[in-house]
């Protein structure tokens, strides 16, 4: 455990060993928000800083009046306990666990008072973390995408984008809980449009290389990423991949399309972390979380990178262009 913590600890930015205060108390000492996160420091620096513009919204800033512990499993989801269970040994006055549902699950597994602020892709009365959308109880609230439901619709986008095809593969990280809720809607999906569908697993980078060599072995038409928080943090690479092996992919954030992936369909990862810090800074205020209504992003971006397409010898439909929030020339 210790080598995830402290080889991070220089993103901590504590201006010293502060103890963290109960939420509304006043004291020279500001309190200690614990963020508990699936990915990187590395690789999700721009989500950090839109929790921090949330923070500010709600009157926090760090190194002023608020102190960030930061513990992250790099995409090792069987850390993630450990990393919750010292972030209640610092006494950190609220949990931020805005990784995925993951991060989520390990920080309610792992305590039942500390006010925990998740940002996920999944149904969270579904998985039990909260009794109701409107009305949470207990200690949880947060922001959700319903990334695990926007799976399906990326089967129907890229099977608009390769309409030829008869057999499309799907990415899944094995770890993650929701694994199987998102296998079986992506299967129901496939049976729906008459595709053949490979479910393909990941949850290391080493992984990469062997899923992109079945591909080519199973001639597979193209490729969707679904929702997790480990390839999540993986887009710009997976994207990178994409290109070196001429497969035609969707994901779901813009950072995959950045790195030459053909499509990203889904949510505003950063303007979800900037909530989520919104959230945390009420909660700091003396808000309950039970009292706060989970928040839910509905609108979703297409963007479609054609200059991928004119490499891979794609055309893409014009109905489809038109649907496309933006186009990459």
């Amino acid at each position: 455990m210790a080598s995830y913590i402290e080889r991070r600890k220089f993103l901590a930015t504590l201006g010293g060993a502060a103890v963290a205060w109960p939420v509304g108390a006043r004291a020279q000492q500001p309190p200690v928000v614990g963020v508990l996160s699936t990915g990187s420091a590395e690789r999700f620096a721009n989500r950090v800083r839109a929790m921090r513009e949330g923070l500010r919204e709600a009157g926090y800033v760090e190194g002023h009046n608020l102190a960030i512990e930061f513990r992250w499993a790099d995409g090792q989801y069987d850390q993630l306990p450990v990393l919750a269970a010292d972030l209640i040994r610092r006494q950190v006055a609220v949990i931020a666990a805005i990784g995925g549902f993951p991060a989520a699950l390990a920080a309610k597994s792992a305590t039942a008072t500390i006010p925990i602020v998740f940002q996920i892709g999944i149904d969270p009365v579904a998985v039990g973390l909260v009794t109701s959308l409107s009305r949470p109880g207990g200690n949880l609230t947060g922001v959700i995408s319903l990334g695990v439901e926007l799976v399906p619709k990326l089967l129907e986008v890229l099977h608009e984008l390769v309409p030829t095809a008869s057999s499309l593969a799907v990415l899944v990280n094995p770890t993650n809980p929701a694994a199987d809720t998102i296998t079986r809607n992506s299967q129901a999906t496939a049976r729906t449009l008459g595709l053949d569908l490979h479910v393909l697993h990941a949850s290391a980078d080493r992984d990469f290389d062997a899923v992109f060599t079945t591909l080519a072995r199973l001639r597979a038409s193209g490729l969707v990423i679904s929702t997790d928080g480990f390839l999540n943090s993986r887009g710009e690479q997976i994207g990178a991949l994409t290109v070196r092996h001429r497969v035609p992919a969707i994901g779901q954030y813009r950072e995959f399309v950045d790195a030459g992936g053909l499509a990203c369909y889904g949510r505003s990862i950063t303007d979800l972390w900037r909530l989520g810090g919104v959230y945390v800074g009420r909660i700091l205020k003396g808000e309950k979380p039970a009292d706060l209504p989970v928040q839910q992003s509905t609108k979703a971006e297409l963007i479609i990178n054609l200059k991928s397409a004119r490499a891979l010898g794609m055309t893409v439909p014009l109905t489809l262009l038109g649907r496309a929030d933006e186009v990459i020339e």
